[in-house]
């Protein structure tokens, strides 16, 4: 194995690892072992959480902004807290109610809704720049710097994507034995797919956690 984390190494990781079974995915560019691979990024995301910073430029009583692209779930917001703690609701210069945060869905796009919407007095008190804290899905890139799954991770990753490799098997009714290369998995090494899913699963959620 190469062992760096670039798109192209782990596909050729899994495709070894997967043995006779990888002539199942016959998509252009290894699309199927890609699909394979992001699926196994976000749903490592369970166990090896991402926490980053986001940050939205306010508009007085506007309550949907643009959420990131990768975000999972929100954690908590940062605007105003440090007011909010100094100065009581009967005290001057209190910015009264923050708004709550959560996600919302509007015409399909995910968003985040400010529960009540930020006042022009608020903004002009605490500043245009809402922070706020949020979990982040995992994803693998096509440079190896690209990809947010830690090195030290990269089994679990291939774990997980052959999992969804036996997955995919057995949905199309596939009944052959497979078997799969030693070293990546000390699952059966012989199964019908929905059996090695259900092992490689197994081991993969009792690794990672």
């Amino acid at each position: 194995m190469s062992g760096t984390m670039s798109q192209a190494d782990l596909v050729a990781d899994l495709k070894a690892s997967l043995h006779d079974a990888a002539e199942v995915f016959t998509a252009a560019s290894d699309a199927d072992f890609i699909r394979h691979l992001d699926l196994a990024a976000r749903d490592l995301g369970r166990f090896r959480r991402r926490s980053l910073v986001g940050t939205i430029t306010l508009t007085a009583d506007v309550d949907l902004y643009a959420a990131p692209a990768d975000l999972s779930s929100l954690k908590s917001h940062l605007w105003g807290i440090s007011p909010t703690a100094a100065r009581k609701p009967w005290e001057k210069g209190h910015p009264g109610r923050l708004p709550d945060m959560r996600e919302a869905e509007v015409d399909g796009v995910q968003a985040i809704a400010l529960t009540p919407p930020p006042t022009a007095a608020q903004i002009a008190m605490l500043g245009s720049e809402f922070r706020y804290y949020y979990f982040a899905t995992h994803a693998v890139g096509a440079a190896a710097a690209d990809t947010t799954v830690k090195p030290c991770d990269r089994g679990l990753l291939l774990l997980r994507a052959q999992a969804e490799a036996m997955k995919e098997m057995a949905m199309r009714n596939i009944k052959k034995p497979v078997q799969l290369r030693d070293g990546l998995a000390s699952a059966p090494r012989n199964g019908t797919p929905a059996s090695l899913f259900q092992a490689l699963m197994e081991q993969f959620e009792k690794e990672a956690a």
